[in-house]
């Protein structure tokens, strides 16, 4: 996942221990949602300077890392996932980021592995979603919602 900072990030109303809804939202933030929505719902965020896509951080601090990124597309969501490890960011089933692969799997259901640069992407496409379970070192690192059969390597 990307590692560069917002660069006019400031502090909005990103939820704490938001709900990651396989398939549906993360966050409170769906695909296809008009931007401007999201934008009502987070408030500021930053703009990533080097993404091939429009890209909005919104993180809890300024220039901190832990958040959600949204990838803006013709004024809508055309994905959005967790940047770096926000704390108590959970699924309905009680899956945490932070947990271990094999929770991850367990509560998650059958999922594909996928091979990043430097981390593995476990995914699981329904209609036209996909929904990604991003692990590093063996642990849940983050989740993210993209459009389905496309990759996840952020």
């Amino acid at each position: 996942m990307r590692t560069a900072l917002a660069v006019a990030a400031t502090i909005g109303s990103l939820p704490h221990a938001a709900l990651f809804a396989p398939g549906h939202s993360l966050g409170g933030v769906s695909l296809g949602e008009p931007a401007a929505q999201v934008q009502a719902a987070l408030g500021a965020h930053g703009v990533c300077d080097g993404c091939t896509t429009t890209t909005w951080y919104f993180t809890y601090a300024k220039f901190t890392q832990p958040g959600l990124a949204v990838e803006v597309h013709a004024g809508r969501v055309a994905a959005v996932y967790t940047i770096w490890q926000p704390q108590g960011w959970h699924t309905a089933s009680g899956l945490r980021l932070g947990a271990v692969e094999a929770q991850a799997t367990k509560l998650a259901g059958p999922l594909a592995p996928v091979q990043c640069p430097d981390y593995t992407a476990l995914v699981h496409d329904a209609g036209t979603v996909r929904s990604a379970y991003y692990i590093v070192d063996g642990k849940l690192w983050g989740f993210g919602l993209l459009p389905a059969r496309t990759s996840p390597c952020k």
